[in-house]
């Protein structure tokens, strides 16, 4: 059995447990992709936008750990932009300032909030040797004009002390209304600013997608640099036999479309990232105490693992359409 191999960690320490591990989808791989091309070409803001739950803020984290090993001097950010009934300048600067990391987030007037922010920006370029910081505001539909333009000081400030900010605004499509709202209104500086490029952020869309991210469960190691993959640590008998993941990526994308067809849901199939590694994780979690030699996992357990992974709750309960991109 499974559980009679050593494991190099305590298997409570896995990342597979914590839930602290992020997969490379290929909507993550275009996220990437227009953040070195904004990099590259200097342009300084971009809109990426899609349904809620697909996956978007874990897109964030992964981009920014691919940055951080990439681009070791580049300082980024992560702003988790919040419902406020009232827009005001004070709690606007406030929640950039958490994401900076300030001691003291909330002290002072929305003037000293305003200059604290660039001198922690400031900073933090300096610590790490380099005048570009990144920034990426999370569910940012909930910004209205005046905290755009807000925001547009802070780039403007910033600039004047010869550092370059790049935003990347990350929300549901309301974000597309709001820059066309804004061009229309002539607020052109606004979206020149920060709504230069735009992506439309999209979940797993078909077999193959479901193939690249079960083979990084099958690539991943943990810990880093050891023979233990995701799929090995769980199934390591199985896998030392041969098995791997990705080789049931039909079974799953079947087994998904079968229950998208069961509960009558409209659209295309295109499965969060939410639902999608809760399923793997089922799987491998049911499968660690029939490991064996030669042992795979039945089709029935990938659609067990799909009805309990919340897909098509989640469908109901936003009782949103996941547009097809």
């Amino acid at each position: 059995m499974s559980l009679e191999v050593p494991r190099p960690i305590d298997p409570s320490l896995h990342p597979l447990v914590t839930g602290n591990y992020r997969l490379a989808t290929p909507a993550i791989e275009a996220f990437y992709e227009l953040v070195t091309r904004c990099l590259r070409y200097r342009i300084p803001g971009a809109l990426i936008y899609g349904p809620p739950r697909i996956g978007k803020t874990r897109a964030i984290e992964y981009v920014r750990l691919l940055l951080a090993r990439q681009h070791p001097k580049m300082s980024s950010y992560h702003a988790q932009c919040e419902h406020k009934p009232k827009h005001a300048e004070g709690p606007f600067f406030t929640n950039l300032l958490e994401a900076v990391g300030d001691h003291a987030p909330h002290a002072g007037t929305s003037s000293a909030k305003r200059t604290r922010l660039s001198l922690r920006i400031r900073e933090a370029a300096a610590r790490a040797g380099s005048g570009t910081v990144l920034l990426f505001c999370d569910e940012s539909q909930r910004y209205n004009e005046n905290e755009y333009e807000w925001l547009r000081d802070v780039h403007d400030a910033l600039d004047r002390q010869q550092i370059k900010l790049f935003t990347f605004l990350v929300g549901q499509q309301e974000l597309l209304a709001q820059k066309t709202a804004l061009q229309v209104a002539g607020k052109t500086q606004i979206v020149a600013r920060l709504m230069v490029e735009e992506l439309a952020f999209y979940g797993i869309k078909n077999p193959e997608d479901v193939a690249t991210c079960l083979n990084g469960y099958d690539q991943t190691a943990y810990p880093e640099g050891s023979h233990w993959s995701f799929t090995r640590f769980y199934i390591p008998q199985a896998f030392d036999a041969g098995y791997r993941l990705v080789a049931d990526s039909g079974t799953l994308w079947q087994a998904f479309e079968a229950a998208h067809h069961k509960a009558s849901l409209p659209g295309n199939l295109e499965i969060p990232m939410e639902s999608f590694t809760r399923a793997v994780e089922i799987v491998l979690k049911e499968s660690e105490l029939k490991d064996a030699p030669g042992y795979c996992p039945e089709a029935a357990l990938w659609t067990h693992a799909v009805q309990h992974c919340g897909y098509v709750q989640s469908r109901h309960a936003t009782g949103r359409v996941l547009a097809a991109v």
